[in-house]
């Protein structure tokens, strides 16, 4: 078995108000991501993260996220340039959330479909409506 790559609190006050990040990973070994844009406060994309995928954020500063469709790590922006810079990382009140504050490099997007934020649609009338242009188009 591997050595954790963070501590586990060992009570709810060590969870809630303690110092260290010690996530709480899903029985998947996930932590749901918000990617927030740290200028605009624009919500961009929600992702989620292994353990390596938030230990690689936290080292290097980049955003770093698991994929569960492809079963694999994945540094977002590597092909498409559209690096996120960590700004600021924060957890929720029971570490079972990460929080990003980042600047996105590149076109200045976060969506694989080619918009700024994954959240281009609105629910109008029963219907979804883009509210958005896309940076580029998307293959």
């Amino acid at each position: 078995m591997s050595t954790p790559l963070f501590p586990h609190a060992h009570d709810k006050h060590a969870l809630e108000r303690g110092s260290d990040l010690a996530p709480r990973f899903n029985a998947d070994g996930l932590v749901v991501a918000v990617a927030q844009h740290a200028d605009t406060g624009e919500i961009l994309m929600l992702a989620w993260m292994n353990d390596e995928a938030l230990k690689l954020t936290v080292d290097t500063g980049i955003a770093h996220y698991f994929s569960r469709s492809r079963g694999e790590l994945w540094k977002k922006g590597e092909t498409s340039g559209q690096l996120q810079d960590v700004v600021e990382l924060r957890v929720d009140c029971d570490q079972d959330a990460v929080l990003l504050k980042v600047r996105p490099r590149g076109d200045g997007g976060a969506c694989h479909v080619g918009f700024r934020s994954c959240f281009y649609r609105v629910l109008e009338d029963g219907k979804l409506v883009e509210r958005e242009k896309p940076l580029h188009d998307h293959d």
